[in-house]
This record gives structure tokens, C-alpha cells and sequence, in this order.
């Protein structure tokens, strides 16, 4: 019997699950249920007359056989869930629009630009005090300057102005909310000075961004894009 699901947004439980399977160190407490259900929402699942359940996602394909345990008890079948996860992620040529978009990954002191989601696209790094000279490549968001003094936000955001010609949709990664989130105070911001520009914006998204590697940020906006396929708020 194979049950296949239509994409949908991952949110609330499916969420916690794809960033427990890519969380650093290895989590111990992944239930092998939550699994499935994440599997079943975004590609098909064959169950095989064996008792193993085949999963098939944009033509890739990981055989799971049946759980010894609750959990998922093994580092090696946690790496196989990544590894599939990332072979299988989207690519501009199975999902439209993947690499005309862009992600704002921001915190209170750096901002990290990416004008490309396809996997190895590194992010142009924007600082509010640095001469014109600091603007640089940096390979991982996860090693932003975690001060906490936050900067003039007309000194800082209107240094991220400039680097945003043309007309490409723009996805926001920040953590926390509202007041407290440099994510908001940006989408605000930008807003109220150039009302053009927030119109680009087709998300605020939180994410634990100091524990996910670039390639996992990279990841979830490709998969998002691909959720929202030509939406807008």
C-alpha cells in the first residue's frame, strides 16, 4: 500500500521533527512515529511485504525497516534520515523558483544574505559599524557575534538597503519575536522607509539558527519556497 501526502508547510510537530533529525549533538528522544508522519507529508511511503517501509521523495528513495525500539536508538539510522533529507531537497530544476529567492538570516549585530538557495551558496555578511571593507563572505551563519548591545537600526538596516536591487523574493530566518527580534524590527523598518522593499518579504520564519549549519538553513528555505510556491502574505 503506498500513502502519498500533498506537500504542506511543515509547522508545529512536523517542524520539531525535520530540526530534531538535523539538531547538533545527535538527539536521543526522536520517536520513530513522528518519523513516519514526517516522511508520509512529504513524499510517499510504500510498506513492503517484508515489514520495511520504502520512502520516495523527489526521486530518491530510503528504506526503513521495522523499529527495534521507540526511538530512534542509533547515530548511524538518525545520519541515514539526514542524509536522505538532503539528497532529496528540492532543486531549481523540480521545484520553481528555488533559485530566484533570497534569505535574510539576521541577528542584533550581522546580517547573512544569501542571493541563492542552491546548496553551497555562501552568504554576503553586512555589519552596522564595519567600514564598506568588512562586507564579506562568511561560510556559517552559526558563528555571528552574539554581543548584545543592539545597533542604530537606521545605521544598520539601511547598510542591507543597497545589497537588495531587483525584485527577488525575500525569506527572513530570526529568532524570537516581536520587540526582542531583529528579524521583526528589520521587516518593520523597512516597512516604514521603503515600503517597496517589505512588499518583497513573503515570511518571517524563527529558527534555532546558532545550532543548524548553513546547509541546513539553506535547506529549510528551499523547502519552504517550495511549500509556498508562488504565495505572498
Amino acid at each position: 500500500m503506498t500513502t502519498t501526502i500533498p506537500a504542506t508547510p511543515l509547522t508545529g510537530s512536523l517542524l520539531r521533527t525535520y530540526n530534531t533529525i538535523f539538531q547538533h549533538p545527535v538527539a536521543h528522544n526522536l520517536e520513530w512515529r513522528h518519523v513516519h508522519t514526517l516522511f508520509r507529508h512529504l513524499g510517499s511511503v510504500e510498506e513492503e511485504p517484508n515489514g520495511n517501509l520504502k520512502v520516495t521523495r523527489n526521486g530518491e528513495s530510503l528504506v526503513l525497516h521495522p523499529p527495534r525500539s521507540k526511538d530512534v536508538a542509533e547515530t548511524s539510522e538518525l545520519m541515514a534520515l539526514r542524509h536522505f533529507l538532503e539528497r532529496s531537497e528540492p532543486t531549481e530544476a523540480g521545484a520553481k523558483g528555488t533559485g530566484a529567492n533570497w534569505l535574510l538570516v539576521l541577528n542584533h549585530h550581522e546580517i547573512a544574505l544569501y542571493r541563492s538557495l542552491e546548496p553551497g551558496t555562501k552568504a554576503l555578511l553586512i555589519r552596522p559599524a564595519a567600514p564598506e571593507v568588512s562586507l564579506q563572505q562568511t561560510p556559517h551563519p552559526k558563528d555571528f557575534s552574539r554581543g548584545q548591545e543592539k545597533p542604530d537600526p537606521d545605521v544598520f538596516f539601511a547598510r542591507v538597503v543597497p545589497e537588495l536591487p531587483g525584485t527577488a523574493p525575500l525569506l527572513l530566518f530570526g529568532s524570537g519575536t516581536g520587540g526582542g527580534s531583529e528579524m521583526d524590527r528589520f521587516a518593520t523598518w523597512l516597512g516604514r522607509h521603503h515600503p517597496e522593499l517589505a512588499r518583497r518579504i513573503v515570511a518571517s520564519v524563527v529558527v534555532d539558527q546558532h545550532h543548524l549549519t548553513e546547509a541546513q538553513l539553506l535547506a529549510q528555505a528551499r523547502e519552504y519556497f517550495v511549500h509556498h510556491s508562488g504565495s505572498r502574505p
